[in-house]
């Protein structure tokens, strides 16, 4: 078993509507923290991941790849919407707002699928992601560094 048994990461699966839309909302809240070794803690320790043409396994390598991510994604900002759910695997949409060293914004848009462990933690992740520069005018999301407002409007709202 990948986890100690001891440990759980709630909501577990097999999920229902309520506990995939906290699940995302989770995993939201945990990557606008942008803290690699917070986020980490969420996958197992062999956790298995595509992110656009990489492939990593594995918290550590994990964490490395959010470390370098988030000194590249300046003034970074998250929006994830649950897409689908089913016994342990939850799909989302997402996009989110960034800046690179040079002062050009970018609004990056994406799906993920997840496959979860039957302690909550994610076992697999596999993320498609694609990047369009956007005038700073164009931003939408303006919350202070870290969880964005509960009443801030979600993605679909946004016409996302």
């Amino acid at each position: 078993m990948s986890q100690l048994l001891d440990q759980a990461r709630p909501p577990l699966p097999p999920f229902t509507l309520e506990t995939a839309t906290q699940k995302v909302r989770m995993a939201e809240d945990g990557w606008n923290s942008r803290d690699p070794a917070r986020v980490a803690l969420a996958y197992t320790p062999d956790s298995r991941w595509r992110n656009r043409a990489e492939f990593l396994q594995g918290r550590n390598a994990i964490e490395t790849f959010l470390t370098s991510k988030w000194q590249r994604e300046l003034d970074y900002r998250l929006i994830k919407e649950l897409w689908a759910f089913h016994e342990n695997r939850i799909a989302v949409r997402f996009a989110y707002e960034w800046r690179d060293a040079s002062g050009q914004w970018f609004r990056s848009y994406g799906n993920e699928n997840w496959e979860f462990d039957a302690h909550g933690y994610m076992q697999l992740r596999i993320a498609s992601i694609n990047d369009m520069r956007i005038n700073e005018s164009e931003r939408r999301y303006f919350w202070q560094a870290g969880r964005r407002p509960d009443d801030h409007p979600s993605l679909s709202a946004l016409g996302f």
